[in-house]
């Protein structure tokens, strides 16, 4: 009779646990298709204004219409970055909460930290890029430098000293890398910020700045800086005449790139809209538009799991510079 009893309980508990997970399935199937019934929020890890953050407002109209909802950017500077991930890594994997995140907030500054808030690889569930920049070389016209193979002569005599905009950055890794590919002596010199980086090159306190191009631009027309290499594969149509450090150094390549990411576990099926319609949003010509006047490329890959492969990818790659060079740069 026990047996009978003890049989009849392990099967109302059974059959509880069938209802459970019935009913949860059931339950984030409902959501994935009711999804999404409310604002979205995209969440940036720099302050308003810079090119971060300029690119994350013109991709979020364009996402909240293809969605049919409102898309909200937040600002949440800090560490290097990261602040934002470490925020959304850990937010409810519901697809109301996103990250609008550069290259080096995801696969290069959490590699130099001490303590790293959050792991890319399981943290995250990538939806897709947006787009990707090269970044641009530019030096103190006193220097009389005016291309790479000039750079890595001169540093072959003396040290030269090229500023970033933080350190653990795409921008310092890119110098890293530089110095490594020259065999001279090319120094990295962090500032706060990439405005502070690129007046001390102008007043020749470094002798140069690596950086992303919009902020670049009009000193270059005032020829208060020189350019004189870019870092995509080939030439960019910014600056034709500026050649690629390709050119000079074969197979240096380093892009900026920008993408969203969910919380880990969000639904893939809330994953596969929010993909759609960013892919919707990124094809759209005044999006285009926008986003090449800010020396971003559009680009979106084939699909979510395209995504993940390419940021294990850059991370793996990033990694092996930031063990190679021993780069430590705390939790700034």
């Amino acid at each position: 009779m026990a047996t009978h009893s003890h049989f009849l309980h392990a099967a109302r508990i059974a059959c509880a646990a069938a209802v459970a997970l019935s009913a949860c399935a059931w339950t984030l199937e409902a959501n994935a298709q009711s999804y999404p019934s409310k604002a979205i929020r995209l969440l940036v890890g720099y302050l308003p204004g810079g090119g971060v953050d300029f690119t994350a407002r013109t991709i979020a109209p364009a996402l909240g219409e293809a969605l049919n909802t409102t898309v909200v950017v937040e600002n949440k500077a800090g560490a290097s970055g990261t602040l934002s991930g470490d925020f959304v890594a850990k937010a409810a994997p519901d697809g109301y909460t996103l990250l609008y995140a550069p290259g080096s907030a995801i696969t290069t500054a959490p590699q130099t930290m001490t303590k790293p808030s959050f792991d890319v690889l399981n943290d995250f569930a990538p939806v897709n890029m947006v787009g990707e920049s090269p970044l641009i070389i530019a030096v103190n016209p006193g220097l009389g430098v005016h291309n790479v193979k000039e750079l890595i002569g001169l540093s072959r005599k003396r040290t030269v000293n090229l500023a970033s905009g933080g350190a653990g950055g795409m921008s310092h890794l890119t110098i890293e890398m530089l110095s490594q590919a020259a065999k001279g002596n090319i120094t990295h010199v962090a500032y706060k910020g990439g405005s502070p980086a690129i007046v001390d090159a102008m007043a020749g306190h470094v002798d140069g700045t690596l950086a992303d191009f919009p902020p670049l631009l009009p000193m270059f027309r005032d020829k208060r800086l020189v350019p004189i290499g870019v870092t995509s594969e080939k030439r960019v149509e910014f600056l034709p005449d500026v050649p690629a450090v390709n050119e000079d150094i074969p197979g240096f390549v380093a892009l900026s790139w920008y993408g969203v990411f969910a919380p880990a576990k969000t639904p893939p099926d809330v994953i596969d809209k929010i993909n759609a319609a960013l892919v919707k949003a990124v094809s759209r010509e005044d999006v285009r538009a926008q986003l090449k006047n800010a020396a971003v490329v559009p680009k979106t890959l084939d699909s979510p799991a395209a995504f993940r492969a390419f940021v294990a990818d850059d991370y793996a790659r990033w990694g092996k510079l930031v063990r190679e060079r021993n780069i430590v740069a705390g939790n700034n």
